[in-house]
């Protein structure tokens, strides 16, 4: 059981400088694992991830998300497909399964509903109860300003970073992290996050 998760920038095409967004791209997914093993661009503006742990998805999804808001005018539109491996290839975009279909199907469907977030797992009612969950993240995750983004994706990259070495790297007050901690919702989202580990984990490791 793996996680693929496929996205695409949204208004990529109006980025003054595209080597800014892949830049910061590159940088989130390779912390996760080396490319093309693990992770592929293509199509200029799209890209392929393979995540080994399921209950990961979540965590990355967010991460990914803050990564490219923290950028002026761009956003990411993420499919994650949860589900088996039938072959291993040297490059992610080379090998397949019903993860990769139901990642790759679940992209196109979230094009036409102009959604950005969304998973499909062999469970369907495992995915009707965290795609709702995600529709209503989104209500904050929408609003995040590219300031908000930077300090969510900072807190997601270091865990446990405390507000006042927060404040350092950022350059700004603790009064102001604790301000934008507050406009974020992180802490809302890490408690869904756990949720989400919970029940996939429970999915997983329940008798066939």
């Amino acid at each position: 059981m793996i996680s693929i998760i496929t996205g695409d920038i949204i208004n990529s095409r109006h980025a003054e400088n595209p080597e800014t967004w892949l830049s910061v791209l590159k940088q989130a997914l390779d912390t996760i694992g080396p490319s093309p093993r693990c992770w592929e661009l293509y199509r200029g503006d799209s890209f392929q991830l393979e995540l080994e742990k399921p209950e990961d998805t979540l965590y990355t999804l967010l991460r990914l998300k803050s990564a490219i808001k923290s950028l002026k005018g761009l956003d990411v539109r993420m499919a994650a497909g949860i589900g088996d491996k039938s072959y291993t290839a040297a490059r992610v975009s080379e090998s397949n399964g019903t993860a990769f279909v139901y990642s790759g199907e679940l992209l196109e469907q979230l094009k036409k509903e102009k959604v950005s977030l969304s998973l499909r797992s062999d469970w369907p009612e495992f995915d009707a109860e965290m795609n709702l969950y995600l529709r209503f993240a989104l209500i904050a995750i929408d609003n995040w300003t590219t300031a908000t983004a930077e300090l969510v994706y900072l807190q997601l990259s270091r865990p446990g970073l405390a507000q006042q070495e927060t404040g350092q790297l950022l350059g700004i007050s603790q009064s102001s992290v604790s301000e934008r901690q507050s406009r974020s919702n992180i802490t809302d989202l890490l408690a869904l996050d756990e949720h989400f580990r919970a029940r996939i984990l429970k999915f997983i490791n329940a008798p066939s």
